[in-house]
């Protein structure tokens, strides 16, 4: 997975499920600022991106309002520290 320009912004990653659907994946550490992801990820859309995904700690993904993704329905997804992934919304 690697960075992609779309425009003013970038996003981490994207993914195709078997549909053919094209996903933006976007991973924010716990101190990176997720309201830029949120940026990132409408940019994405914008782009041509039918879903987007935003990838952070669990820990971090508990505590985002989940408003905006239930709205639009993005995908907000946490990962343990084990490694575990857990979807939120």
């Amino acid at each position: 997975m690697g960075r992609i320009k779309l425009g003013n912004s970038e996003i981490d990653g994207e993914a195709t499920d078997q549909n053919g659907t094209k996903i933006a994946i976007e991973i924010k550490t716990y101190n990176d600022d997720v309201v830029r992801g949120l940026g990132q990820l409408c940019e994405a859309l914008a782009f041509g991106y039918d879903k987007a995904f935003l990838v952070t700690t669990i820990r971090k993904a508990k505590k985002i309002d989940q408003t905006t993704f239930k709205h639009y329905g993005w995908k907000l997804i946490g990962v343990d520290s084990k490694g575990k992934i857990h979807e939120v919304c």
